[in-house]
């Protein structure tokens, strides 16, 4: 009896083990890694969708482009019912109370010739379809540009978090000390409510601290554009205590990014096909030139004289006409179309390169900002890092002073409130320095994390 369980008891130990390993893949599954955030952003961001639904359009006008220099190959027919007199297939006139006609045909035409318009057109659109590619990247980019900067408001917020309860239990052990001392009557009551009144605001800070966590959480998700949950956990990427200053100067990463930086790439790629469409379109001035070959045949019920129709068969084999034929179009006036279309693509081009410069005359005042945020961000670090030392020894000499009776809690309060404040500050500084230097790394195109 106890061998005829064993396989039920297997079967059982199996189902849980997978249960706790389905447990352990969703716990493991629940922290996201910086990397996860942004894929997830880019999948769901509406503005990523919406430029890679027009670099697909740009493609189908390239590929349509491209087609448009194959070959044509059509079929015709007519079916014509008349009551009264007409004309036979042989041209004579008869009379008759219904008369059916019907016609085929088969023609094909191919181009030869027509000013390299359609070969410009190709070139116009593959540089657009082009355009649209970076286009693309640039959305990608700056959605990562912007998962970053919200996944690393939600790591410094927990920071703060962390420092608020650390100062919640560093006031908590004074507290602790002078309630005995005061149960004992061996403190004077003020200095007792004083060091109970800074644990109550280190209490209210540890309650602001989760609320910007919880808000920063809610910020990163709604820009991935999932559903929020309040436990779920990003994996840390510690901002380092000393980071190095950035070396690159903003000349130097302007260079960069006017070769890397999918945005320029757009924009002169633009000015080019902008070119090419103004060359299309004086290609209408040119004849237009196409081989074409055709088939023809027809049927007709109508008698010839006395003599009956012949069969369907008969007519649809013997009525046949074929042959090539070469066409030549030579425009001569089109309502001036040609010449005013050529004009609208000539300011095409205009603001093309309008916007190509303005893109790179914005760039760089855009870089040489953001170097110097970077800059100062980073001289605010250093001079911070030498605060928080300063007031961490003038609370260390202090504290001594205060365990030992010798200054009231004022003293010591305010001494604690400056190292708070300064380690809150150097928390935010190094996060702050930590995207500015991200901002310069997208301008160069070496966005990484």
């Amino acid at each position: 009896m106890f061998f005829k369980k064993i396989p039920l008891l297997l079967l059982f130990l199996s189902i849980t083990a997978l249960t706790k390993a389905q447990q352990q893949t969703q716990v493991q599954d629940s922290v996201l890694t910086l990397q996860q955030c942004v894929d997830i952003a880019i999948k769901n961001n509406l503005d990523v969708k919406k430029s890679e639904t027009q670099m697909a359009r740009d493609r189908i006008a390239w590929q349509q482009a491209r087609a448009n220099l194959l070959p044509n190959l059509n079929a015709n027919s007519s079916y014509n019912i008349s009551y009264g007199r007409g004309t036979n297939t042989s041209g004579v006139t008869v009379s008759a109370a219904q008369t059916k006609f019907a016609n085929f045909s088969l023609n094909s035409n191919f181009l030869l010739f027509n000013g390299l318009n359609a070969i410009n057109s190709i070139k116009q659109n593959s540089l657009a379809y082009q355009a649209g590619k970076m286009d693309f990247q640039q959305v990608k980019d700056e959605t990562t540009l912007n998962i970053i900067a919200l996944y690393f408001s939600v790591l410094n917020t927990e920071d703060q978090l962390t420092q608020a309860n650390l100062q919640f239990e560093a006031t908590k052990v004074n507290l602790e000390r002078e309630t005995t001392l005061n149960n004992a009557g061996s403190v004077a009551p003020a200095e007792y409510y004083n060091i109970k009144g800074a644990h109550s605001t280190d209490q209210i800070n540890v309650y602001n601290a989760q609320t910007a966590v919880l808000t920063a959480k809610i910020n990163l998700l709604e820009a991935m554009n999932v559903p929020f949950k309040k436990d779920v956990k990003l994996q840390r990427l510690q901002a380092g205590q000393s980071p190095a200053i950035y070396t690159q100067q903003s000349d130097e990463i302007y260079s960069s990014a006017l070769n890397s930086l999918a945005m320029v790439k757009a924009a002169d790629l633009r000015v080019k096909a902008a070119e090419k469409e103004v060359l299309a379109a004086k290609g209408k001035y040119y004849p237009t030139l196409s081989f074409g070959y055709g088939y023809n045949t027809q049927y007709s019920n109508s008698f010839n004289g006395n003599t009956p129709p012949a069969s369907f068969s008969s007519q649809f084999r013997d009525n046949k006409s074929y042959g090539p034929s070469l066409n030549l179009s030579v425009p001569i006036l089109n309502y001036f179309q040609t010449r005013n279309n050529v004009k609208l693509a000539k300011l095409d081009l205009i603001d093309a390169k309008d916007n190509n410069n303005f893109t790179q005359v914005q760039l760089k005042q855009q870089i040489d900002q953001a170097h110097a945020n970077m800059t100062n961000a980073y001289d605010r670090l250093q001079e911070l890092n030498q605060q928080v030392a300063t007031y961490q020894a003038a609370y260390d000499a202090t504290k001594v002073k205060f365990d030992a009776g010798v200054i009231t809690s004022d003293l010591f309060i305010l001494a604690k409130n400056n190292l708070d404040a300064a380690n809150t500050n150097l928390i935010n500084a190094r996060y702050d320095y930590l995207i500015r230097t991200k901002i310069l790394d997208y301008y160069q195109g070496k966005l990484a994390f």
